[in-house]
């Protein structure tokens, strides 16, 4: 993708979460996305099909983007400046969510944010099942993956949404201890 596409599509992502910020997702249509991003009709459909293929690639750029940088520890974005990074990767996680470049945090908790929240637990399974469920589970074995991979991605999101709504005021070194001090005696 050329650099003119991608600011093409950067306005319309932007434009996007704009009108989500203030509006249910299903009460926004493709000319006001157009209107925010100030392109053209055919400008728009040259990149998305619809308004929910739009959706799905803001959500598998954003979230994707948090989960592969919370993975590969060596993509920083500047958040440890003293060269110490987390030995959680859950950790990481939270770390470049309380960055909240992209407004993932008021994605996840707008008007629209089941939406949301659906597709950053989808995003998670992968995460959850490569970083607890292969490597390290020991107890409950006779409980199929997928059932504990849904079970923590849940807790996990869950555990985002009372943060937001307690205005964030753990760091995410606390919200790691406690999300890890839940979910590792059933592993």
């Amino acid at each position: 993708m050329d650099r003119r596409q991608q600011k093409t599509r950067t306005a319309i992502f932007k434009a996007f979460g704009t009108l989500l910020g203030h509006k249910n997702y299903n009460n926004i249509t493709v000319q006001e996305i157009i209107d925010e991003a100030n392109i053209g009709r055919s400008t728009f459909y040259a990149h998305f099909e619809t308004k929910d293929d739009l959706l799905k690639e803001l959500c598998k750029e954003l979230f994707g983007h948090i989960i592969d940088s919370a993975i590969d520890c060596s993509h920083t974005h500047g958040l440890y400046s003293d060269n110490s990074v987390p030995n959680s990767v859950f950790c990481h996680l939270l770390q470049h969510l309380e960055e909240n470049n992209n407004n993932v945090l008021g994605l996840l908790s707008c008007e629209s944010s089941e939406i949301f929240l659906r597709y950053f637990k989808d995003s998670l399974n992968e995460l959850v099942q490569t970083q607890f469920v292969n490597q390290r589970r020991e107890k409950n074995i006779l409980l199929p993956n997928d059932f504990l991979i849904n079970h923590i991605s849940s807790s996990f999101v869950e555990m985002i949404l009372w943060w937001i709504k307690g205005h964030r005021k753990q760091s995410p070194t606390e919200l790691d201890q406690y999300f890890r001090a839940v979910i590792e005696p059933i592993l």
